[in-house]
């Protein structure tokens, strides 16, 4: 299990690690670091198809993103690390894998406040990664630019669900959740930041739905 270790100042910007015989625990907590001797703040875990797995963090006062390949046993991080959108300001790095193209989604850097969300794209996992605007549709203006006023966290892989906190900065004990659907196909509504003229990759898509269901042919967890 890797986790973010902080303090109330936010000065320690770590990572933590523990280990398990099973998902459920118990879990031995091992140590934390500065991975890279780099900040780690918002931060996610990815895993290939081959089974190697990478490290995504936010660093440098969350101006750019660094990806770092972890060892073998998932233990660690390699010296393998990119850095990522550079004097970007993104956050919340939420990173799925679709038809052999590489997708993220990120937050702007606004502390609790919601702010507007940017997807993202790339042939390999280590970049370079290019921006393709903002994903959400649906409801309004206030809406789509608050990323439905939530953060993201993860995208759930083969069902590909979007998932979210809602923080409620009051009580944060009290924060909710938001998952949506979320869909690959069509063309992005902005240009790529690429040399070329035209969009590469296919649109990122999450609708706003007050109720929605899993398809009736979803994966069944046991």
């Amino acid at each position: 299990m890797w986790m973010h270790i902080d303090d109330a100042n936010y000065t320690k910007s770590s990572i933590g690690v523990a280990s398990s015989d099973s998902p459920t625990g118990p879990f031995t907590y091992l140590y934390s670091k500065r991975p890279h001797n780099c900040e780690n703040r918002d931060m996610t875990i990815f895993k290939e198809d081959d089974g190697k797995a990478y490290l995504i963090y936010s660093s440098k006062g969350n101006s750019e993103l660094h990806i770092a390949r972890l060892t073998d046993d998932y233990l660690d991080v390699t010296d393998d690390m990119r850095r990522i959108l550079v004097a970007r300001y993104r956050e919340a790095p939420a990173l799925f894998k679709f038809g052999g193209t590489y997708y993220m989604i990120t937050s702007g850097c606004t502390g609790w406040a919601p702010n507007t969300p940017k997807a993202h794209a790339a042939t390999s996992i280590m970049g370079p990664w290019e921006t393709l605007g903002n994903p959400f549709l649906g409801g309004n203006e206030i809406y789509r630019s608050t990323t439905f006023f939530s953060q993201g966290t993860f995208v759930l892989p083969g069902l590909f669900i979007f998932m979210a906190d809602r923080w409620k900065p009051s009580d944060l004990r009290d924060s909710r959740y938001v998952w949506l659907p979320l869909t690959v196909r069509g063309l992005p509504d902005e240009a790529a930041d690429s040399s070329f003229m035209f969009p590469l990759w296919s649109r990122v898509s999450i609708y706003w739905h007050k109720v929605w269901r899993l398809p009736e042919k979803s994966y069944r967890v046991t």
